[in-house]
């Protein structure tokens, strides 16, 4: 059976039961109480082996009460739960001591997991840092939807390393905000955060754009060039799109990873730096690297803590709070006051914001200028989208396979209204698109079935099994199905 005494502190009786019996079934003993006095007044004593407690106590916040502990007992780890579910309770928690931080609500599970992971590993402290003031209007990142509080989490556990990150997500998901937060809650806060964007410079000035450059290094180098290393030295250098950088700047950047320093274009004398290295990409790497296009060890250097951003499709549940953030950011700006019906809102839910964020952001900015009444219907908002979805360029839909898919099912899901689909849907999904891959492979090859398997990855008898069943005509030299 697990040893330990659990203190549980929340005012909510019904959350105290709930913890009682969940831990009390887990094995271990549970002492409860409703206030921070009643809490503090066991640490005091001595008593107890974790601390459990909600932010907003009757009588005093948590997260005053949690250095007092700590200079009493640094040993005992807390655990902290919150309804205020944003990226400083997060950070805040991570900052004040805390030794874990719990969005309400939580799975039970996930509690178990992180109470005996503290137990068996007691002690454990996180450095202090300058204290962050609170305040919605100051926050970074905007959203409640689990998929974010997992990121809030990865972000509070960085702000006291200065550990190479790698943020991947679809353009408009906000990778720029997240590597600003990891900066301005990091130790790095009081330096420079520098930003580079690998798609917009030229292939051939990148080298000279990240490292600087001597004079006459090159044509129209008529002085010393300051690079972007040395103008975040001590600070955070920001490396968006890095898919898009060249090979040659590729293994410049590697060197600077490995050894900690870099030369400028045209000079001779290494030069040290001290740089904390965010990159962020919304291409496939991995898939780059076997096509020859990304060096395989800078990627292992760069993807220390690898970062997803969901899709605003995955986290439709923020986009309320998303909306009212972009409003009071309009007014903020000298735009009118607006605010948009609840079925306004769910009208914003079901579309599949392939500019993610970002997007979302421009309609709401469109809606507010061009809408002439202070409450936005649903009508407003279905006629914006149908104009936006109609006006869309072939070039800027939506490319990822799982975005059409997606597309595909909720149409069809959609022509059956509240009926479900007849069964078998499973089997003539992969088969639509079973079909046309396998053809376009073969094609590719020319018809050399011994080279389609190996495209496909699939061994040559699974492939001639898959011509027979999806009467796929193969004819050898051609180059299109």
């Amino acid at each position: 059976m697990p040893e330990g005494t659990i203190l549980v502190c929340d005012d909510d009786s019904a959350i105290r039961t709930v913890l009682n019996q969940a831990l009390g079934r887990a094995g271990y003993d549970v002492r409860t109480t409703a206030n921070a006095a009643g809490l503090w007044r066991w640490v005091a004593q001595g008593e107890g082996n974790l601390v459990i407690t909600d932010v907003i106590l009757p009588d005093e916040n948590a997260f005053d009460l949690l250095p007092r502990i700590k200079r009493l007992r640094p040993e005992l780890p807390v655990v902290v739960m919150s309804a205020q579910n944003n990226i400083l309770t997060a950070i805040t928690a991570a900052e004040r001591g805390a030794y874990e931080y719990l969005p309400k609500p939580f799975d039970l599970k996930e509690l178990i997991t992180i109470v005996q992971r503290a137990l068996a590993q007691p002690g454990r402290k996180r450095n202090s840092a300058a204290e962050i003031e609170a305040g919605d209007e100051r926050l970074p990142l905007i959203g409640r939807s689990p998929a974010m509080q997992e990121i809030y989490r990865i972000i509070a556990r960085l702000t006291q390393a200065d550990l190479t990150v790698m943020i991947s997500g679809e353009s408009g998901t906000g990778k720029e905000l997240v590597a600003r937060a990891l900066h301005d809650y990091g130790r790095r806060r009081n330096g420079s955060f520098v930003a580079v964007n690998m798609a917009a410079i030229p292939k051939e000035l990148i080298e000279s754009e990240l490292f600087g450059h001597e004079r006459g290094a090159f044509t129209g180098a008529t002085g010393r060039g300051v690079g972007r290393f040395e103008q975040a030295e001590g600070g955070t250098l920001f490396l968006d799109e890095i898919g898009d950088m060249p090979l040659e700047a590729q293994t410049r950047l590697l060197r600077v990873l490995q050894q900690g320093e870099y030369t400028t274009v045209g000079g001779r004398l290494p030069i040290k730096t001290d740089v904390r290295i965010i990159a962020a990409t919304n291409r496939d790497l991995r898939q780059l690297i076997q096509q020859g296009l990304f060096r395989e060890d800078l990627f292992y250097r760069l993807n220390v803590v690898p970062m997803r951003l969901p899709p605003l499709r995955e986290r439709v549940e923020d986009i309320s709070d998303l909306v009212r953030h972009f409003l009071r950011k309009a007014e903020g700006e000298g735009l009118p006051v607006k605010r948009l019906e609840s079925a306004a809102i769910e009208r914003l839910k079901s579309h599949n914001w392939p500019g993610n964020v970002r997007e979302l952001e421009n309609l709401v900015r469109r809606l507010v200028v061009l809408n002439p009444d202070e409450v936005i219907q649903e009508d407003a908002v279905s006629s914006e989208l149908t104009q936006l979805e109609r006006s869309m360029p072939a070039d800027q839909e939506e490319k990822s396979l799982t975005a059409m898919v997606e597309r595909y099912l909720a149409a069809h899901f959609a022509e059956y209204g509240a009926r479900l689909p007849p069964s078998g849907l499973y089997d003539r999904v992969v088969r639509e698109v079973e079909r046309p891959l396998i053809a376009i492979a073969l094609a590719a090859a020319r018809g050399n079935q011994i080279r389609a398997a190996q495209l496909l990855g699939v061994n040559r008898n699974t492939l001639r099994k898959k011509i027979r069943e999806l009467g796929i005509e193969v004819i050898r030299g051609l180059k299109t199905p």
